[in-house]
């Protein structure tokens, strides 16, 4: 059976579907800031009506006001995400940036940027980014995830469980993780460890669809038709029939 270009497929998975850009984090930082501006401008009332120096608030307020404008450009590129991935990375790359710029201790700024650069086949770049958002945040563990999924795409698959184990020891019911983790076995040849890490993001979240295709894969080459053709259907039935359409071309399923 030749099943290359579906391996080929199985390898790049983590390039097409870098997921994870968390919005609600965005929108606490928002709210602290607009709080933080809001405390600002009653101590700024304050001080005036006692003719006291207002330069370092103002210094302040500038501060809070540029965070403020970093969660814009953070909402700009978020809202170029479809839920799979990010329909123009170039641009989304550019909003980030300004949000950098504007605010460089932003953490969740570099690891979107990551998945921009990821969209674009550009590895290393995500890869730096990836590092820099661990840097400014050590438990933020989507950033980890997504390097794992990152080194992965370059083939160095015993880097991505490293930082895959990072990210689910942040975050247990990572399920997302555990199916990147379950990816990386697959590509040492470690098929039945990979199912067992399918089995648990499957568990973990019974709709995560790129589970189910990616353990029909690794069942059906084992040779578990029956167990292959169930999760391939599943897949489809959430959505996703490549897998499923895959596996009627080459008649293992029907």
């Amino acid at each position: 059976m030749d099943t290359s270009v579906l391996e080929e497929r199985v390898k790049k998975q983590l390039q097409d579907r870098n997921h994870l850009i968390e919005i609600e984090d965005a929108q606490k930082r928002e709210k602290e800031l607009l709080q933080r501006v809001a405390k600002l401008e009653e101590e700024n009332r304050k001080l005036s009506i006692n003719k006291q120096s207002t330069q370092k608030l103002k210094k302040e307020f500038q501060q809070a006001s540029e965070g403020l404008t970093a969660v814009d450009w953070f909402y700009k590129a978020n809202a170029l995400w479809d839920g799979k991935k990010v329909t123009d990375p170039k641009k989304a790359i550019e909003y980030l940036t300004n949000a950098i710029k504007l605010q460089p201790d932003y953490a969740m700024a570099y690891n979107n940027r990551g998945i921009a650069y990821t969209n674009l086949r550009q590895q290393q770049w995500a890869i730096e980014d990836f590092d820099e958002a661990i840097r400014l945040q050590p438990d933020l563990a989507m950033a980890h995830c997504n390097r794992g999924a990152a080194y992965g795409n370059i083939g160095q698959y015993q880097r991505a469980i490293e930082d895959l184990n990072e990210a689910i020891r942040l975050k247990p019911d990572y399920a997302m993780a555990y199916d990147n983790r379950g990816l990386a076995y697959f590509n040492l040849d470690q098929r039945l460890r990979a199912i067992e890490e399918f089995n648990e993001a499957i568990r973990l979240k019974p709709d995560l669809v790129d589970a189910y295709n990616h353990r029909a894969v690794t069942y059906l080459l084992l040779g578990n038709n029956n167990l292959g053709c169930r999760d391939a259907q599943k897949a489809c039935a959430l959505g996703d029939c490549k897998a499923l359409d895959w596996a009627k071309s080459k008649e293992r399923c029907h």
